[in-house]
């Protein structure tokens, strides 16, 4: 019995190597987890909050939406988004913490795994983005007030999809070899005006340089129309834009100290220097 090309690509690979080596192994949420605790007593959920998560740079693990990257997460890429009203990018999930919630930590967005291949030779996702300002702090507050007899105050009961006021973003993988993806983001007006809206691809290194005895710290830059992505004996990479760019911007994937901590800062453009550029 003749193979199809994803039953190839499978008896060619070997755990997360081959064909999975790069896949959908960038969480949506990093923020608020234990993974990322290095508080006194143990919490977890207030050391990071979500507010800090744009500004925080992480040890062990990254976050996106919609995000792909290597199976040592040296290398990460995800969409993030802006409606042209909210105060921030939309850069990961938003959601209440364990505290916050009236039933439990529970993420507050509309988001659907569409398909994907076990090589993750194609991958689809939706994700539904409001097109007024995100209800942050309403989803918080109300779900502050309830008890644990009443129900959840979702993201629809704040009536932000009334009228269909809101983008369906798509985002597609597709890879005919081990170490490529063609990405394509479809993004559709649902409302009945015209509306703004920004897709900012985002290539970038999952922290590995700080709080090494021997640091090595990756580089990228731009050159002849395309982002190069280079990673000591790990290998080069480029993104790639099909009808070009308006601006390329870069920043560090490292921590205001400032906006966290309170510490005066000693570099220049931090992990929230694009998203304080944009808005």
């Amino acid at each position: 019995m003749a193979l199809n090309p994803e039953q190839s690509r499978l008896l060619n690979t070997v755990d997360n190597s081959g064909w999975k080596k790069w896949g959908p192994y960038v969480t949506e949420r990093q923020w608020g987890t234990v993974r990322e605790d290095y508080s006194e007593d143990g919490s977890a959920w207030e050391f990071i909050s979500h507010d800090k998560a744009r500004s925080n740079a992480y040890r062990w693990g990254e976050e996106g939406i919609a995000g792909v990257c290597d199976n040592k997460q040296k290398i990460c890429f995800a969409l993030s988004m802006w409606n042209g009203k909210d105060n921030i990018l939309k850069e990961r999930l938003f959601g209440l913490t364990g505290n916050e919630g009236n039933h439990g930590e529970d993420v507050k967005e509309y988001y659907y795994y569409l398909d994907s291949t076990p090589t993750h030779s194609y991958m689809k996702m939706l994700y539904k983005y409001p097109q007024q300002h995100f209800p942050y702090d309403k989803l918080v507050a109300e779900n502050r007030k309830r008890s644990k007899k009443d129900p959840e105050y979702e993201l629809i009961d704040t009536g932000i999809f009334d009228n269909d006021d809101y983008f369906d973003v798509f985002v597609e993988y597709a890879k005919n070899i081990e170490e490529g993806f063609l990405v394509n983001i479809t993004v559709h007006n649902r409302g009945a005006e015209d509306a703004e809206f920004h897709a900012l691809p985002t290539v970038w290194f999952r922290n590995n340089w700080t709080n090494r005895d021997k640091p090595y710290k990756p580089v990228m830059y731009e050159k002849d129309g395309r982002i190069v992505v280079e990673y000591k004996n790990f290998g080069l990479y480029y993104l790639f834009f099909e009808d070009g760019y308006e601006d390329v911007l870069f920043c560090e994937n490292e921590t205001n100290m400032e906006r966290v901590y309170g510490v005066k800062n000693t570099g220049t453009y931090y992990k929230d220097g694009i998203g304080e550029w944009v808005i």
